[in-house]
C-alpha cells in the first residue's frame, strides 16, 4: 500500500515537473532572440523597452539614424535585410515601399491593430494600409507669446507683419518653411510648377527681416526664454513649450494644416519579423501607447490610447476639435527639378537671414 502510494506521489510530482518544464519552455521560447529596431534616437521611454524585453525574452538592439535619407541608404545597402523594424517619416516610406524594401503586414498577428486611429491611415505613402503602423504624428504649428506680440496671429501670413521684426524662430526643414510661403500664396506644398515655387521663394525672402533663429533642435527653449516671441515648430516642441508656459498661444494656420506621420514597417528581408510583430503589438496596447506618446510629445495615433493620456498632455497630444482631415495636406516627394528649386530657395533665404 505504502509502495503504491509512493509511486503515485512520484508520478504526480513528475507530471507537475513535466508540465512546469513545458510551460517554462513555452514562456522562454523567445529567449536568446534579438529585435533590431532602427529609428531616431529617443523614440521610446526606457520602461517600454525594458518591459518588452522582460515580457518576451527578446533583446532589443536599438540602432539610430540621423536623417530619413541615411536610413534609406542603409536599408538599400542591406537589400531590405539587417533590420527587423524601422520607424521613419511618411515620404521616405513611400520610397521604401516603391523599391520593394518593405513587406506586407499580416495584421492577424497584431491583436491591438484595432487601436489605431483611422485618421492616420490610408495616406499617400500606404493608401491601402498594407505595410505600416503609424507611430506619432505632427502638424506644422505656430506658437507665440501674446505678451510680446502686438497682433493676433491666425495664420502663416501674419508672420510677415513688420511688428515681428527680428523676433521669429523657425525649424530648419526647408520643405516645411518653403511650403509655408506656398500656402500663403494659395498653392500646394507639393506643386511641381517651378514658377510657383520661385514665386514662393520671393515671398519667403520678404520674411527674412523677421527671422531671428533657424534651428531644428530645442527651438522651444528660445520661445520659453524670451529670445523669440513667435515660432514655427515641430509638435513635440510645441508640447514642451506649452507645458512650460501655458500662457503661450497655439495657432493652427488658417491657410491649412500641414500634417506629417511617422510609421513603423518591417523590411522585406527582416531577420526576425516575428519579433517586430510582437513589438508593434506591445506598443499598440492602449496604456502603453499613451506612455509612448506622452514621452514622445507627438500626436497620439492610437484612438484607444486617447483615454489614457494625462489631462495636462491631452490638449497637445490629441487632435483639436476643429481638426478636419480635409483641411490638411502632407508634404510629399516631388520631382528632382522641384526639389532642387526648393533647395536653391532655402540657401538664398538663409543667407538673407544671417
Amino acid at each position: 500500500m505504502k509502495k503504491r502510494m509512493a509511486r503515485a506521489v512520484t508520478f504526480v510530482l513528475m507530471a507537475i515537473l513535466l508540465c512546469t518544464s513545458v510551460i517554462m519552455s513555452s514562456c522562454g521560447s523567445n529567449k536568446g532572440e534579438t529585435l533590431t529596431l532602427y529609428t531616431w534616437e529617443g523614440m521610446f521611454p526606457q520602461e517600454i523597452l525594458d518591459g518588452f524585453e522582460k515580457e518576451t525574452g527578446i533583446k532589443i538592439n536599438y540602432v539610430s539614424f540621423d536623417f530619413d535619407e541615411t536610413m534609406l541608404a542603409k536599408l538599400e545597402s542591406a537589400n531590405g535585410g539587417t533590420y527587423d523594424l524601422v520607424i521613419a517619416d511618411d515620404y521616405i516610406i513611400e520610397t521604401v515601399i516603391k523599391e520593394g524594401l518593405a513587406q506586407k503586414l499580416d495584421t492577424s498577428k497584431l491583436k491591438n491593430y484595432k487601436n489605431i486611429n483611422p485618421i492616420y491611415q490610408s495616406q499617400f505613402y500606404d493608401p491601402n494600409n498594407e505595410y505600416t503602423v503609424p507611430y506619432g504624428a505632427g502638424v506644422q504649428t505656430i506658437v507665440y507669446n501674446p505678451d510680446k506680440v502686438s497682433i493676433d496671429i491666425t495664420g502663416y501670413a501674419d508672420l510677415w507683419d513688420k511688428s515681428l521684426e527680428d523676433s521669429i524662430g523657425i525649424i530648419a526643414n526647408y520643405r516645411v518653411i518653403n511650403g509655408m510661403a506656398l500656402k500663403v500664396l494659395g498653392e500646394s506644398y507639393n506643386t511641381e510648377d517651378l514658377d510657383k515655387i520661385a514665386a514662393a521663394g520671393e515671398k519667403l525672402n520678404e520674411l527674412a527681416p523677421n527671422i531671428r533663429i533657424i534651428k531644428d533642435d530645442n527651438l522651444q527653449d528660445d520661445l520659453i526664454s524670451g529670445e523669440i516671441s513667435a515660432a514655427v515648430m515641430y509638435t513635440s516642441q510645441v508640447t514642451m513649450a506649452m507645458l512650460a508656459d501655458p500662457s503661450l498661444k497655439v495657432v493652427y494656420p488658417k491657410e491649412g494644416i500641414g500634417l506629417g506621420i511617422m510609421a513603423g514597417f518591417i523590411p522585406s528581408k527582416a531577420p526576425n519579423a516575428e519579433a517586430a510583430y510582437l513589438f508593434l503589438d506591445y506598443i499598440l496596447d492602449a496604456q502603453r501607447g499613451a506612455k509612448c506618446f506622452e514621452y514622445l510629445g507627438y500626436y497620439c495615433t492610437y484612438s484607444a490610447s486617447d483615454a489614457y493620456i494625462s489631462d495636462e498632455y491631452k490638449p497637445f497630444l490629441t487632435l483639436p476639435t476643429e481638426f478636419e482631415k480635409e483641411d490638411t495636406e502632407m508634404i510629399q516627394n516631388v520631382s528632382a527639378e522641384a526639389e532642387q528649386k526648393h533647395s536653391d530657395i532655402w540657401v538664398a533665404f538663409k543667407s538673407l537671414c544671417e
